[in-house]
């Protein structure tokens, strides 16, 4: 049994660690070839691995794949494509030749780096953690918390860093609610739930046991969903049936003071609703995905004392790279010891 990995350039610039996590545990099992190109060169399958009709696993991780590799490819029997580089009319021909093809499920490996992401934003936008972090690398001022004299009722007072104006505080407590019950959307509600937050969650294709190991309530109407919300998180893929489910009608249903956090796609949200509630104090903003990336360093949302901003990196951790490797490894037929 012949097993060979080949990894692409083209593969690693966005997943630089997973051939290599890959390829240290395809190596515990027994032996494997491992074939790295560099830039420029695009050989095929077929022509970059010698014999190709003696391999039985392959993974091929963005390596060109043609017709004539199927082909060439005569002694396979298990293969994995690269969904980012894979050409799915490839798969297909390995498939109809009895060619087990393995795919990611639906568990996305990002999944745990997006959530613990979206839960630090949240921290984040609640507690101010980002604009206070950068106010005293130039200024004494913020150390200073001193209340106003005579002090007031539910005013500043020692060492409040928090902006009573919007959700703030402790996580505990806060009614989070959830556009999405997936990967990503059920991890981060568990998490929440977890801290002592009131989780409501609304997703009406994933079933009742997702909102359950989630710590969240089924919310059936949307409506209600974004009525009360403390917190507000839509975690949902972008679809040609999601952009802009979140309709400026229910962006302007959101409670005054209300966080959104954003962490998957910005345009599942009707983002000018979006950014006329922040830029208008009415909303806090949390986000690592926007309308337009990257933004212009004159975009109105970037250095506002209630927007936190990060560059869209939630998802890309090493531990993802890893992860990624993992569950192309386990999907694939234990060796005969």
């Amino acid at each position: 049994m012949r097993s060979v990995i080949t990894v692409h350039p083209g593969f690693e610039a966005s997943w630089p660690w997973t051939a290599d996590h890959l390829h240290t545990l395809w190596q515990a099992q027994g032996p494997v070839e491992f074939l790295r190109t560099v830039p420029g060169d695009n050989r095929t399958l077929s022509k970059l691995v010698p014999d190709s009709a003696t391999v039985t696993r392959l993974v091929a991780l963005g390596t060109p794949t043609t017709p004539e590799c199927v082909k060439a490819f005569s002694g396979l029997t298990e293969v994995a494509l690269s969904e980012a580089h894979g050409q799915p009319d490839i798969a297909k021909k390995f498939a109809d030749r009895g060619v087990t093809v393995i795919g990611h499920t639906s568990e996305g490996y990002w999944g745990q780096s997006v959530a613990e992401y979206a839960l630090a934003l949240a921290l984040c936008g609640l507690r101010r953690i980002p604009q206070n972090h950068h106010a005293i690398i130039s200024d004494l001022k913020p150390w200073d918390y001193s209340p106003a004299t005579p002090p007031v009722p539910g005013g500043r007072g020692h060492q409040f860093g928090d902006d009573a104006r919007f959700v703030s505080g402790t996580i505990a407590g806060k009614r989070l609610r959830i556009v999405g019950a997936g990967n990503v959307a059920s991890r981060f509600a568990s998490f929440a739930h977890a801290l002592g937050a009131d989780v409501a969650a609304w997703d009406p294709f994933a079933s009742e046991p997702c909102f359950h190991r989630a710590g969240a309530r089924q919310e059936h109407h949307l409506e209600r969903l974004v009525s009360d919300a403390d917190i507000f998180a839509p975690i949902i893929p972008l679809t040609s049936q999601t952009e802009g489910i979140i309709t400026a009608k229910l962006v302007d249903a959101l409670p005054k003071g209300c966080l959104v956090v954003l962490v998957t796609r910005a345009n599942v949200c009707d983002m000018k609703a979006i950014r006329r509630r922040v830029l208008a104090d009415e909303l806090a903003l949390a986000a690592d995905v926007f309308d337009l990336e990257p933004l212009p360093l004159k975009d109105a949302l970037l250095g506002r004392h209630n927007v936190v901003h990060t560059p869209h990196s939630a998802g890309r951790t090493k531990q993802a790279n890893e992860e990624f490797a993992a569950r192309l490894v386990e999907r694939f037929k234990p060796l005969a010891s």
